[in-house]
């Protein structure tokens, strides 16, 4: 019973590493005054993005986990390590090339930038096992709550807190990234 409860611990806390990203380029789309029927919009199609693309990356992690054992498992330890040093590192370039609007082409465009990263943490876990219904749950509702939370919160406040959360999210996945590969 712990080690179920662990293991939801754990996802849920990926998933809220995972959503940061979100959350921090919801808060500069935010702030184009978007309707309320496109935030919806916005938010469910990050979320449907962040069960694929990690779906795509457990089916790769499991294959790679039965053919080539351990080391896989190092590998996706070690891919945890390198997405939390890439965000966290892009949470401190002053680039926003956020050029893309978030309508029809420019959403799946956008949508799927922020969820290449839920592949590689779906290609740990599918090395690791990780229960894959739960993973999904957990990750396409965290990414659409907090791309909603980022979208709402972007018509209100100035863009300085969003590079600080992606920092945060990179910061967690780091830590699990350290925590597969020695503990």
């Amino acid at each position: 019973m712990s080690a179920m409860i662990g293991e939801i611990l754990t996802l849920a806390l990926m998933a809220f590493a995972l959503g940061m990203d979100a959350f921090s380029v919801g808060l500069g789309m935010g702030m184009y005054k978007l309707r309320l029927r496109q935030i919806a919009k916005i938010g469910i199609t990050i979320g449907l993005f962040h069960v694929w693309m990690p779906l795509l990356g457990m089916i790769a992690g499991r294959f790679l986990s039965n053919t080539f054992g351990a080391i896989a498992g190092y590998a996706g330890g070690g891919l945890l390590l390198l997405l939390g040093v890439q965000m966290i590192w892009s949470s401190f370039r002053d680039d926003e090339d956020s050029l893309i609007t978030p309508v029809g082409l420019g959403l799946l465009i956008f949508a799927l930038s922020v969820s290449l990263d839920s592949f590689s943490v779906g290609l740990s876990l599918g090395i690791y096992g990780a229960k894959t219904l739960l993973v999904l749950v957990f990750f396409g509702a965290g990414a659409t709550i907090l791309t909603w939370a980022g979208l709402l919160t972007g018509r209100k406040v100035q863009s300085w807190i969003g590079s600080y959360s992606e920092a945060l999210g990179g910061a967690i996945l780091f830590a699990f990234g350290v925590k597969l590969l020695f503990l």
